[in-house]
């Protein structure tokens, strides 16, 4: 099996999982658990970027010796963003200010940015985007850009006006899938430093949580920002 084959059983297993939680009264459980595990992830990367979460335990050391404030200068920050900036954005667009569809629609965005550039990618090849993701190619990025414009044609029949084809839905999958694009090479920037490829294994294809969800943590906040307060 070919590694865009795994890619794609991967992402159709968890929007399955992601369609269960997304309309149950588990969504918010399931943020919470994606939340941690990202965290996760985060401390294992910064571990490795910045030599350690503690340097020493010996009772004389001092608490600079034995606190790595480089760190927790990286991971406290990192859990703020991701407990309250992403996970209320979440909240918003799932619930009080949005919709369950709305959600999914955001998230199929985001999916299908990241089929479409690893794909065109893979099938085109040709001029490397960035020295900070060697594998990432102008093709794929203008194919990550044409998928993601799919999306108002896939929830057109959920509500005609609220996903119709106009230039604002169209501009508005554009935009979520360069902020997607934006905070994968930003995340393969912090990874290159860390002298990591992927931040864990749990997903065939794609490595572990903050692998696939790279691009979504921002395009989350940004997709509420766009729709409740710039419009």
């Amino acid at each position: 099996m070919t590694n865009l084959q795994k890619r794609i059983i991967t992402s159709i297993i968890l929007l399955f999982f992601v369609i269960i939680f997304n309309f149950t009264k588990l969504f918010g459980i399931g943020v919470l658990i994606v939340i941690g595990w990202i965290c996760i992830e985060f401390s294992e990367m910064f571990t490795k970027l910045v030599g350690g979460r503690f340097i020493k335990f010996h009772p004389k050391d001092s608490l600079a010796e034995k606190f790595n404030f480089k760190y927790w200068a990286l991971q406290l920050p990192t859990i703020f963003y991701m407990l309250v900036i992403f996970g209320g954005a979440a909240y918003e667009l799932h619930g009080r200010s949005g919709s369950p569809v709305f959600f999914l629609y955001v998230l199929s965005i985001c999916f299908l940015s990241d089929i479409g550039g690893y794909s065109i990618g893979k099938l085109i090849g040709g001029k490397k985007l960035t020295k900070i993701s060697p594998n990432k190619t102008i093709s794929g990025t203008i194919g990550s850009f044409s998928l993601s414009i799919f999306a108002p044609i896939l929830f057109y029949n959920f509500d005609q006006y609220e996903y119709s084809l106009s230039i604002n839905n169209f501009l508005f999958c554009l935009l979520v899938s360069l902020v997607c694009q934006l905070g994968d090479l930003f995340i393969s920037y912090i990874k290159r430093k860390a002298r990591i490829k992927d931040t864990g294994g749990i997903f065939p294809g794609h490595g572990g949580f903050l692998d696939r969800a790279d691009g979504i943590i921002f395009a989350v906040p940004f997709a509420f920002l766009f729709k409740f307060i710039i419009l």
